[in-house]
């Protein structure tokens, strides 16, 4: 991947980082292109991460595979079992 990803790209890639969760997405009103992400479980009752991505961020490929990376190492070492995951995916 070396295009800059849209922002419903980088949803769809997050969304499958952190499988068998669900990741909810929101963007703040003010509108600065920052982008919220919550893991949360299956049945929304747990809160189990969250993260705060800026634009250029998530519409570089390569540095949100590096921060889904940290997120979902950092979710692990919490005793949060995820699917195995890769960008290339």
């Amino acid at each position: 991947m070396s295009t800059t990803l849209r922002i419903n790209e980088a949803l769809i890639i997050a969304n499958r980082a952190f499988a068998p969760y669900q990741c909810v997405a929101w963007a703040p009103q003010e509108g600065n292109g920052e982008l919220n992400l919550s893991v949360i479980d299956r049945h929304s009752t747990r809160l189990l991460g969250r993260t705060r991505l800026s634009r250029s961020n998530y519409s570089d490929p390569a540095t949100l595979a590096s921060l889904l990376d940290q997120t979902r190492r950092a979710l692990c070492a919490e005793g949060v079992q995820l699917q195995p995951w890769s960008m290339q995916a």
